[in-house]
Order: C-alpha cells, then sequence, then structure tokens
C-alpha cells in the first residue's frame, strides 16, 4: 500500500462558524456535529475565529481510491503507530483516508510504516 506525505504543516482547530474559513483553499476538513464545528486545514489559513486549536501536525494519505468494502486499513496503520508510542488524528473522504501525526513525529512514523511494508512516497 502506498501512502504520500502531505507538504504542509496543519492545525486541528473548533471555530465558532465559518465566516473566517477559506473554504477554496486546496486542503481542509470540516465536521460539524451537535457539540461543535471542527477544522483541519494549513497552518496559516486558521481562521481568526478559532476559539481553540492545536498546531503541529503533518499528515500523509492512502494513495488511491478505496473501496468501502476493504477492512482494517486504518486499523492496520494506526496499530502499527500505536505500537510504536505514536498517537494520531485520523480523517476520511470519499475516496481514502488520512493519518495525521504530531510533526515531531513524522519521520518516525514513516519509517516504522515502511519497515511494515508500506512504501511512502
Amino acid at each position: 500500500m502506498e501512502l504520500k506525505v502531505l507538504p504542509q504543516d496543519l492545525t486541528v482547530c473548533k471555530v465558532a462558524d465559518l465566516s473566517g474559513a477559506d473554504l477554496n483553499g486546496a486542503f481542509f476538513f470540516l465536521a460539524r456535529t451537535d457539540e461543535e464545528l471542527s477544522l483541519v486545514c494549513p497552518t496559516q489559513s486558521v481562521p481568526r475565529n478559532a476559539t481553540d486549536r492545536d498546531d503541529g501536525w503533518r499528515g500523509f494519505r492512502i494513495q488511491g481510491i478505496l473501496d468501502f468494502s476493504l477492512i482494517g486499513i486504518l486499523a492496520k496503520l494506526s496499530g502499527v503507530l500505536a505500537a510504536g508510542g505514536i498517537g494520531i488524528f485520523a480523517v476520511s473522504t470519499f475516496n481514502t483516508d488520512y493519518i495525521l501525526v504530531k510533526a515531531e513525529n513524522l519521520d518516525r512514523a514513516l519509517s516504522l510504516l515502511r519497515e511494515s511494508g508500506y512504501t511512502v512516497v
């Protein structure tokens, strides 16, 4: 399985509303629940109305389109990282999954994944 490292520094934040968010940017994830509105975006694009934020994330995605019938892909990746003591923040799209790790853990995370048979580009 091939993993592609994302080039930008990322921030996970909570926002009061979307008025300050650049929804035309090339990369962001948005989640709304009955309790919060969360945004993952490039660090330089964090809206001014962010009420909480956690900077210092880097990410990678599973290359290609994952069929919904595939089972355990995210579990296997997160298991490798958990065994190495690396926490994750995972998000999914219709096509694939993205895993974020703290920037200081990125090189070690990628090394662990390579050792487990993943290809990193």
